[in-house]
């Protein structure tokens, strides 16, 4: 899943792809780079972030979502997790919603219930303005896997399919770097809920902290992350770097089936 952010502050390409030329351009290196999925961004969701409001969201992703639509072959999603952002962006030929609150915001599940589109439904400590302030678990693997399997049983009880459902135990979001790497080493554990993970770790804290790196050089880090999930049972991996990341992730799959 490669990422086109179209805001003016997410964390790491803030501001780069806001034009809609720059964001079809960018669209198009990554699907010709491997990617399988383009995941347009309009609402940072890096830790400290304020809400951004619904009609500014929607002027951000629309015209870039119609516009890559046009101009690639791979579906998109859209990181919302608004229902009338998400009813605008599969009119606009979205086929993923991919939700860091998980359907948790008013009207969200039944907005996703009328849609058929999958969904990615994420674990988040608390909101992005407050998410990294002393996040706290007692078992983090087992508390993400509960809040999962329940975002799953209430999307189920709206008529919402398992067939359609992603889950992603949300690294960086909510929780610290001994959280991140207990989710990451027990990827397995959340596999039991018999849905595919979805793993964001590019270029994120956990890297950063870790290896000294600043956003820019977080590259070698960000794929050895990236290896380590898909090796441990991640079906898709969310990226910046998407070349670099395709060549790991195909090397792990290539091993791991002999």
């Amino acid at each position: 899943m490669g990422v086109l952010n179209v805001t003016p502050d997410s964390f790491s390409d803030g501001g780069v792809f806001v034009h809609a030329q720059a964001a079809i351009d960018h669209a198009c290196a990554m699907e010709a780079a491997g990617a399988a999925i383009i995941d347009v961004g309009g609402e940072s969701t890096r830790p400290g972030a304020k809400p951004v409001a619904l009609a500014e969201e929607l002027d951000r992703v629309l015209p870039v979502i119609e516009a890559v639509h046009s101009a690639v072959s791979i579906p998109i999603s859209v990181d919302t997790s608004k229902p009338a952002v998400m009813r605008a962006a599969c009119d606009a030929g979205v086929r993923l919603i991919n939700d860091v609150r998980a359907l948790t915001e008013p009207g969200a599940l039944e907005t996703a219930a009328a849609l058929d589109v999958s969904i990615c439904l994420m674990h988040m400590q608390g909101t992005p303005a407050t998410m990294q302030n002393n996040p706290h678990y007692d078992d983090v693997v087992a508390e993400v896997r509960g809040f999962l399997a329940e975002r799953v049983a209430a999307a189920e009880a709206v008529g919402i399919d398992r067939t359609r459902l992603i889950i992603d135990p949300g690294f960086g979001f909510g929780k610290t770097d001994e959280h991140n790497a207990q989710l990451l080493a027990n990827l397995a554990e959340l596999a039991t809920l018999g849905l595919p993970i979805l793993a964001g770790l590019s270029r994120k804290s956990l890297v950063g902290r870790v290896l000294g790196r600043p956003i820019e050089d977080r590259l070698a880090g960000s794929v050895a992350a990236a290896t380590l999930a898909t090796w441990n049972g991640a079906s898709i991996i969310r990226a910046h770097d998407v070349a670099e990341t395709v060549d790991a992730v195909r090397l792990v799959q290539f091993i791991r089936s002999h």
